[in-house]
Order: structure tokens, then C-alpha cells, then sequence
């Protein structure tokens, strides 16, 4: 089990008020924003530090090279919307809907993503140091050449997963569910499986099973 540092957030926070419109560079701290829509937003390099997302939906918006910094996302909605170039520590993502996140290029420190349905995200060149992906599915989701440093990933639906050029050794993929990831058969030195999953890697290999 990976021990990772977890957001440090006052017990109280004040309710932020309702955004309407986010500006690059723009910072927000110690506060909850909750029960709200927020759609077409375009910036990029803006700043949540000790802020708690909840029951927030995201839509047709590209935010990049975000910076988040002790922060919790729960029950919320960031489906297809573009993240890229993002740097995340202490974060948590819990119960949120991730389906086509683009993540490509961002760094994730300290993160985990809990009960989280993250199918077809995309994570490619992403680096991952202390990251925990727990209970989740991430099915047909895109590692593309990402680094997994400290990376778990536990009891995940990750099916048709790529993780073509990202190195899986001492990555445990014993507890997740899969009948076929996308990868070269040099990623897989030193990673660990189960016994069932022998045979979704047997053609990579050559082999033939009866």
C-alpha cells in the first residue's frame, strides 16, 4: 500500500461565490464551491490552493496548466473537459466523473482518485508520483507514455487501457479487472498480475493457449 500524503483542509471553509467567469492567472484559497454549473470557460495557470469542490459539474471548458494544491473534488463532473499541462499535490478526486478528461502532460503528486469513473481519460505523458487509483474504472483509458512512480492501482476496471511506452515494473495490477490492456511487451517487465490474466498477455508473446 502507498502512502500518500492527503489534502490538508481547515474543518470550516467558507461557501466561494458562484463563478461566472474564470480568468488565467486567477488564484482562489480556503473555501467550498458547491451546487453549481460552471460552462465555456477558456483560461489557463489558475490557482486553487485548500479549496473543496462539491457536486460541481464542468462542461465545454479548457483550463490548462492549472495549479491545485490541497484540494478535494467530490461527487463532481469534469468530463471532456481539457486539463492539460495541470500540476496537482495533495489532491483527491472522490465519486467524480472523469469520462475524456484530458490530463495530458500534468503531474499528479499525492493524488488519489477514489470510486472514480475515469473511462477513455486521457493521461498520456502524464507524470505520476504517490498516486492511488482505488475502486475505479478507468476503462480504455490513455497512459500513453506516462511515468508511474509510486503508482497503485487497486481494484480498478482498466479494459482496453494503454500504457504503450509507460514502464510498469513494480506497478500491481493483480487486483484489477481487464481481459486486454494495450502495451509492448518490454512495459511489462517486472509488472504484477494475477494468474487470470496470464492470457491477455499471451499473444504479445506468442503463445498459444488451449
Amino acid at each position: 500500500m502507498i502512502k500518500i500524503d492527503e489534502p490538508k483542509i481547515p474543518a470550516e471553509l467558507t461557501e466561494l461565490p458562484l463563478i461566472y467567469t474564470l480568468r488565467s492567472k486567477e488564484e482562489y484559497h480556503l473555501g467550498t464551491f458547491s451546487d453549481m454549473v460552471i460552462e465555456e470557460q477558456e483560461a489557463s495557470k489558475v490557482s486553487f490552493e485548500k479549496v473543496h469542490f462539491k457536486n460541481v459539474t464542468v462542461t465545454a471548458s479548457t483550463l490548462t496548466q492549472m495549479e491545485l494544491t490541497d484540494v478535494i473534488f467530490e461527487s463532481c463532473d469534469l468530463s471532456n473537459v481539457n486539463l492539460t499541462e495541470a500540476f496537482m499535490h495533495r489532491v483527491l478526486f472522490v465519486n467524480c466523473k472523469l469520462m475524456g478528461t484530458d490530463f495530458t502532460e500534468t503531474r499528479f503528486q499525492n493524488v488519489r482518485f477514489k470510486r472514480c469513473i475515469g473511462d477513455y481519460a486521457n493521461f498520456r505523458q502524464a507524470k505520476f508520483k504517490q498516486t492511488v487509483f482505488e475502486d475505479s474504472s478507468f476503462k480504455q483509458a490513455d497512459y500513453w507514455q506516462s511515468t508511474l512512480l509510486k503508482t497503485e492501482l487497486d481494484h480498478c476496471h482498466i479494459d482496453q487501457a494503454i500504457f504503450s511506452g509507460a514502464k510498469l515494473e513494480g506497478i500491481d495490477l493483480s487486483s484489477c479487472e481487464f481481459n486486454e490492456l494495450i502495451v509492448e511487451i518490454e512495459d511489462l517487465r517486472g509488472c504484477i498480475i494475477a494468474p487470470k490474466h496470464a492470457s491477455s498477455f499471451a499473444g504479445l508473446l506468442g503463445l498459444v493457449i488451449k
